[in-house]
């Protein structure tokens, strides 16, 4: 038997995050539990206050079989390189045409920038684009590949 989990990420802006890798994963806002329409009528009920609604945030794979992932507010920004970060699998494997691939890596970062997103470093084996290391709005480590 499995565990079912969830990536927990650490964050100033939960909202913002979740909105991020939303695009970048293709996810969606998770469902509010069950029983509420919104996550608002939830938060109202349990109590919450206004100013704690954006203390986290959690997206989910929209065909519900991807791990979910979750952004909780902490106060300080990240200082070091993650241990851990995520790998955006779009090129289509190292048995496609580099051109292909690199159209496609390209093509995904570009869309990544236009949104906050900045670029590390550029990795190549035998001349040509392997992957990209990148930094999401709030400078947390991934790699589109």
């Amino acid at each position: 038997m499995t565990t079912t989990w969830t990536m927990t990420i650490d964050c100033t802006d939960p909202a913002a995050q979740a909105a991020f890798w939303c695009l970048a994963l293709g996810y969606r806002e998770a469902d509010p539990p069950r029983g509420w329409d919104s996550w608002e009528a939830w938060l109202t009920d349990q109590g919450v206050p206004e100013d704690e609604w954006n203390d986290g945030a959690n997206v989910s794979d929209p065909e519900g079989v991807l791990p979910s992932i979750s952004f909780l507010k902490v106060p300080e920004r990240r200082t070091v390189k993650n241990r851990l970060h995520l790998d955006l699998q779009v090129s289509g494997g190292r048995d496609q045409p580099s051109d292909v691939r690199e159209q496609r890596i390209r093509q995904k970062a570009a869309e990544l920038i236009e949104v906050g997103a900045t670029v590390v470093h550029e990795a190549e084996q035998n001349g040509k684009l392997d992957h990209l290391w990148m930094a999401d709005p709030e400078g947390n480590d991934f790699c589109v590949v």
